[in-house]
């Protein structure tokens, strides 16, 4: 082929690709036009889109939990004995004994009546001892518990949450009760509450 033809194929060729992309950028800045001009549909706003809460029913679950229970009662015991073999009794009934058996006669009469007295004390004193120690008690008011079976009650576990948006109603679970409305995203999952 002779140049001259190369070169007037090459400028057919530039001019249909200029004309090309030319018609292409009018198409485009036509759309733009169109969209943004009067009859326009409207564009939707950008940011957080709502959908309008039409019920909230709450879910509830049964409970029954057990309760603790608790009263006080008087409680009485024996008082702890200090003197387990009573001799401070005895002792001083020995003292006591032999004191008194001292007034008693003379010469070998008196101290046989004193060693009586003496033995007849101390016994007498740790008789004496013995039953006060086992009648001795101590009174104390002491608390009681017991688990018994509890009271049942509902409990709120989730909320059943109707909503519309764009003129479809749907129903999401929920952690919380939202309020009026719902942040929804793309028009199906909700995102979060906003009242």
């Amino acid at each position: 082929m002779s140049r001259l033809k190369l070169s007037v194929l090459n400028v057919a060729l530039g001019a249909a690709l200029v004309l090309g992309l030319s018609a292409c950028n009018r198409d485009a800045n036509a759309d733009v036009a169109n969209a943004t001009g009067p009859g326009a549909a409207p564009q939707e706003p950008a940011g957080p889109k709502y959908g309008r809460v039409v019920s909230v029913d709450p879910v509830r679950q049964a409970a029954t939990a057990p309760q603790r229970e608790c009263h006080d009662e008087v409680v009485t015991r024996r008082a702890p004995v200090k003197d387990q073999h009573q001799i401070a009794g005895t002792a001083i009934g020995a003292v006591a004994g032999g004191l008194l058996g001292n007034q008693i006669g003379g010469g070998k009469g008196r101290t046989l009546a004193t060693v009586a007295g003496a033995v007849g004390g101390g016994y007498a004193g740790h008789e004496i001892q013995e039953r006060r120690q086992e009648t001795n008690t101590v009174t104390s008011t002491v608390r009681k518990c017991s688990t018994v079976q509890g009271v049942s009650s509902d409990k709120i576990v989730a909320y059943d949450v109707r909503y519309e948006y764009n003129g479809v109603t749907r129903t999401v679970r929920m952690d919380h009760d939202p309020g009026d409305r719902v942040e929804v995203q793309e028009g199906v999952t909700v995102v979060s509450d906003s009242r």
